[in-house]
């Protein structure tokens, strides 16, 4: 693929709702608006082959989910990226409606609890039910059944959608007891931001002594990830949330690997979640220049768990987003040059469908439209244990 370059002129929009002036700075940097953009983070997409035996038996599923990301996020990330992603491999392509259980617009929480659970959440809270009595999830249910289990994402690990998989609280923002969820046998690995909710708790002991008494090994530089081999591993990448990209390097990639490395060691087999996190934060800013990078950088992590995927033939990679978000509309680019122009609708989530892409054994029962606690009931299916 040839190599992308920056074009002269380019096109920013003002506002969401189309003025526009011309830089013709080649020193450009992205700004927030609805904008024409050259992405400078192309990356490059491997060919990825079809799965050998689609009915062969199912040993792993990796749940990849674009935070905010719809339709448009991906066809923009698509445009600048030369018409290429590794999304755009997977043979299987389907649409789940999103909406809460108390509203028809969702947040994080309350799709990130459906997807875990396969019950739908009030909008707000975390994996629990009308009672606030926990609700099983495919993390904890895979756990149960004897295998390996891990959660990524590129913002704080206590954040609503990982924290859909592993706690049960009423509010997202109850980050400190969402913390103690994690001190658990149900889950062999984390990698996030986060380490305050923690270790520098207003509500409670620093929980690093538990986590240490139950056999992780605590990781705060992601370098030092390569040195871990097995077992098991709290990866605390920041305080907070984790940098945006391009500042957190390849964090994203690197964590999806090394997760792979470490639970692909159970003869079971394996659940993980990673999560695009702040492709939903540069919609929320309708910064179309961000949208793009962020969703590239998620697509590089699909392209790590599509490329084990294709040697393994026995793992399931499924890629969705919990709702969309700036009700992004694409209205021209440019394929040859990377360009892509864009106007957002909103700084808050749309009630949009959004995709799910699949790919290995299993993957045709993701066609069709259905709602999103049908991704659970899918994966539930896949793994074939019991409940």
């Amino acid at each position: 693929m040839k190599n992308l370059y920056l074009i002269i002129a380019l096109f920013i929009s003002l506002s969401s709702f189309g003025q526009t002036k011309t830089y013709l700075d080649g020193n450009y940097k992205p700004e927030k608006g609805g904008v024409a953009y050259v992405s400078h983070y192309q990356h490059v997409v491997d060919s990825i082959k079809a799965v050998a035996d689609p009915n062969a038996k199912i040993r792993n599923v990796i749940l990849l989910i674009g935070d905010g990301m719809g339709v448009s996020h991906v066809f923009a990330a698509m445009t600048a990226n030369n018409d290429r992603l590794y999304m755009d491999q997977m043979p299987y392509i389907g649409f789940q409606k999103t909406k809460a259980k108390d509203k028809y617009r969702t947040d994080s929480a309350g799709a990130g609890s459906a997807l875990a659970t396969g019950k739908k959440t009030d909008y707000g809270s975390i994996s629990v039910d009308e009672q606030h009595m926990p609700n099983a999830t495919i993390l904890e249910t895979a756990a149960g059944n004897d295998y390996a289990t891990g959660l990524v994402a590129a913002c704080k690990i206590t954040h609503a959608t990982p924290a859909a998989f592993i706690a049960h609280v009423p509010k997202r923002n109850q980050y400190e007891d969402i913390a103690t969820f994690f001190v658990s046998d149900s889950i062999d690995l984390f990698l996030g931001g986060g380490s305050d909710d923690f270790c520098k708790r207003e509500t409670g002991p620093n929980l690093r002594p538990a986590l240490e008494e139950k056999g992780f090994q605590i990781v705060t530089n992601i370098d030092d990830l390569a040195d871990i081999k097995q077992g098991k591993i709290a990866g605390f990448f920041a305080n907070g949330h984790i940098d945006a990209y391009p500042q957190r390097g390849e964090f994203l990639v690197k964590s999806t690997l090394k997760a792979i490395e470490i639970l692909n060691q159970n003869k079971n087999g394996f659940f993980l979640m990673v999560e695009g996190s702040q492709i939903d934060w540069a919609a929320h800013d309708n910064d179309l220049g961000a949208v793009v990078e962020e969703t590239l950088d998620f697509d590089r992590a699909v392209g790590a768990a599509l490329k084990f995927a294709e040697k393994d033939g026995h793992t399931l990679v499924i890629v969705t987003a919990d709702h969309e978000t700036g009700g992004l509309s694409v209205i021209n680019g440019d394929i040859e040059h990377g360009m892509v122009e864009g106007k957002f609708n909103t700084s808050g989530h749309s009630s949009l469908m959004v995709p799910v892409f699949a790919y290995g054994p299993g993957a045709a029962k993701f066609a069709g439209i259905y709602e999103n606690t049908a991704i659970f009931d899918k994966m539930m299916e896949s793994f074939d244990f019991k409940k």
